[in-house]
């Protein structure tokens, strides 16, 4: 400092208070998951789709008991009555409410298509994560196994299962349904999990774990999977109505599940019948909830993709 210089009060000016909170962040900081869901909410056509996917859940077991009528109760007196006050959707050949039966279906169809979602979910995130982490020897002959599993169709594989359990007096029940889609549905989900784990092994976070002496089981399950989350959610509510739809399929087929028990799918193969002779409400009813719930699934689907794509995040 200068000797000349003197410190005098008039050589200095008071800091403005008022812009002290300029650099604040005023936005409440908001965690990933609400922001997702915030997204998801957003998304009308989504929100739709959550809508009715609870709506219908809910009516599978409320829906039964709604009629006054029983699944099993039949009234030959009543065949193949109109949809109208007495049967809301109307009765079948039997004299069976219509309205009952299509709520048992959705029930029993909803159930394989979320079990099976669910093994899937299961064996392919394990599967696609240990081939993903390992070598690339042990990668290379665990992906061969899978692509040749992926190869048989499920639809054999059912019919094989029929066959044979009904020999021993099973016939088509829901565990054969679901062991059939099972057996070869987990390697799509595979193939994106260790495409995923292919992708984050090479991260430099997963890099600096493992030059800190992680192990890779550690890794794995600390950092790839949490951040492989958002593709596998999306890939599951996928497969949900993918697996309805199969199983749709092979009960219209007659490879469905067996009296008394019935499927959204054995019911519209029931009400083929009743097509010939002015009855299409009986195929019509349960095909229009196949749709509703394909429909349903997909859109949210899409909404989840779209919600939890950190590239879309505004």
């Amino acid at each position: 400092m200068r000797a000349d210089m003197e410190l005098r009060p008039e050589l200095f000016q008071k800091a403005d208070k008022s812009n002290k909170n300029a650099d604040k962040i005023k936005r409440p900081t908001i965690k990933y998951w609400p922001d997702v869901w915030r997204r998801l909410n957003h998304n009308k056509l989504a929100m739709l789709g959550l809508t009715l996917i609870v709506l219908m859940g809910v009516m599978s077991f409320v829906g039964t008991e709604l009629s006054g009528y029983t699944y099993f109760e039949q009234n030959l007196s009543l065949r193949n009555v109109k949809p109208g006050g007495a049967f809301w959707f109307g009765s079948d050949e039997l004299g069976r409410d219509m309205f009952t039966r299509v709520w048992f279906g959705a029930r029993y169809s909803l159930a394989i298509g979320i079990i099976a979602a669910f093994i899937d979910f299961l064996v392919g995130v394990i599967y696609g994560g240990v081939a993903g982490i390992a070598s690339r020897r042990v990668d290379s002959i665990m992906m061969r196994i899978a692509e040749v599993i992926y190869s048989i169709p499920y639809l054999l594989i059912v019919i094989l299962l029929s066959v044979v359990l009904s020999r021993e007096g099973g016939g088509t029940s829901m565990f054969v349904l679901i062991l059939a889609m099972s057996l070869t549905g987990w390697v799509p989900m595979a193939i994106l999990v260790r495409g995923q784990v292919l992708q984050l092994k090479e991260s430099e976070y997963s890099l600096a774990s493992e030059s800190l002496g992680a192990t890779k089981g550690w890794i794995l399950k600390k950092h790839i999977f949490p951040n492989t989350l958002g593709p596998i959610l999306v890939n599951v509510t996928l497969t949900i109505p993918r697996a309805i739809f199969a199983e749709a399929t092979l009960g219209f087929l007659g490879l469905g599940l067996q009296a008394p028990k019935s499927s959204l799918g054995t019911l519209a193969n029931d009400g083929l019948a009743g097509l010939a002779v002015g009855n299409a409400y009986q195929i019509i009813i349960p095909a229009i909830l196949i749709s509703l719930i394909m429909f349903s699934f997909n859109v949210l689907g899409d909404g989840l993709r779209d919600a939890l794509d950190p590239r879309l995040r505004k």
